[in-house]
């Protein structure tokens, strides 16, 4: 990892995202944010640190009169490895809970519970909604797709005891990668144990997967290390496509709206996005009867 001083650290209006990392050590086969396109001038797993991140979100925070919503984990996981010696993000969650801001957060990793408490006050005080990726139930395929962050059982353990302190949670399903994880088993699987632990919505956008220059290649290189003969079966099926929908996007759409329905479960992404952006002037802290 290497050290920068950055000029700014929140993006957006109304509510406002925050990177405090670039890059990640995760290893996810289908990353997005290895694009070309994000203009990356290191490589992927050479962390650029932005040691200075904490000063600056409370200088932002500090000159603001209205509470909002404080996202992270876009573009960078808050709590890949670097965070467990660095601590950047718990600092910024320190100063968002100082000045009485919310917090959205999206992870895959269970670091995040080393933070629990802190995430229960910033639920207290104003709101946190915790995020969680979920896209293969099976512990094998999750070392292969995610071959360096917690299994997908033990972030579901996450979101279980964030239920418990009252945090609200919001799955991303997704990607759905064609002739890989895109079964009616594993999408069940991972629907079942999101009722069970009581998410507030899961984030679907079509049963797929993207590519673009930049993480097509990464992801064509681990098909063929992992899956021989699959790289050749999506150029033939999509060539160079941004949108590879599953095949089976149809039938898993609607297994995915029905179970949503069903379990009161809210599934469309932008009443998830509006839960997550919104910072009610009295924010009530959610109880277990609400979630």
């Amino acid at each position: 990892m290497h050290f920068v001083e950055a000029k700014g650290i929140l993006n957006g209006s109304g509510h406002f995202g925050m990177n405090i990392y670039r890059g990640c050590t995760h290893g996810c086969i289908y990353c997005d944010s290895r694009s070309t396109c994000y203009q990356f001038t290191h490589p992927f797993e050479d962390i650029e640190v932005k040691q200075n991140a904490p000063e600056l979100l409370e200088k932002a925070l500090r000159s603001k009169r209205k509470k909002c919503m404080i996202g992270t984990g876009s573009m960078s996981d808050p709590y890949m490895h670097c965070e467990e010696q660095l601590r950047l993000t718990r600092r910024c969650l320190e100063i968002i809970l100082k000045y009485g801001f919310g917090a959205a957060i999206l992870t895959k990793s269970d670091r995040i519970l080393q933070d629990i408490g802190l995430l229960t006050e910033i639920n207290r005080t104003a709101k946190c909604v915790v995020q969680m990726t979920l896209t293969t139930y099976d512990d094998d395929l999750c070392k292969i797709l995610e071959p360096n962050v917690c299994n997908t059982k033990r972030r579901i353990e996450v979101l279980e005891k964030m239920q418990e302190r009252g945090i609200p949670t919001v799955v991303w399903l997704t990607p759905i990668l064609p002739f890989i994880n895109d079964t009616e088993e594993n999408v069940l699987a991972i629907l079942n144990e999101c009722a069970r632990v009581g998410v507030k919505g899961i984030i679907d956008f079509g049963m797929g997967l993207t590519l673009r220059e930049g993480d097509r290649e990464y992801y064509y290189a681990a098909l063929d290390k992992h899956f021989p003969g699959m790289k050749e079966r999506y150029i033939k099926r999509y060539g160079n496509a941004y949108e590879l929908p599953s095949p089976n996007a149809d039938s898993l759409l609607r297994l995915f709206r029905e179970f949503c329905r069903e379990h009161g479960i809210m599934s469309d992404p932008d009443e998830c996005f509006r839960f997550m952006n919104d910072l009610p002037e009295k924010y009530t802290q959610m109880s277990l009867f609400d979630l």
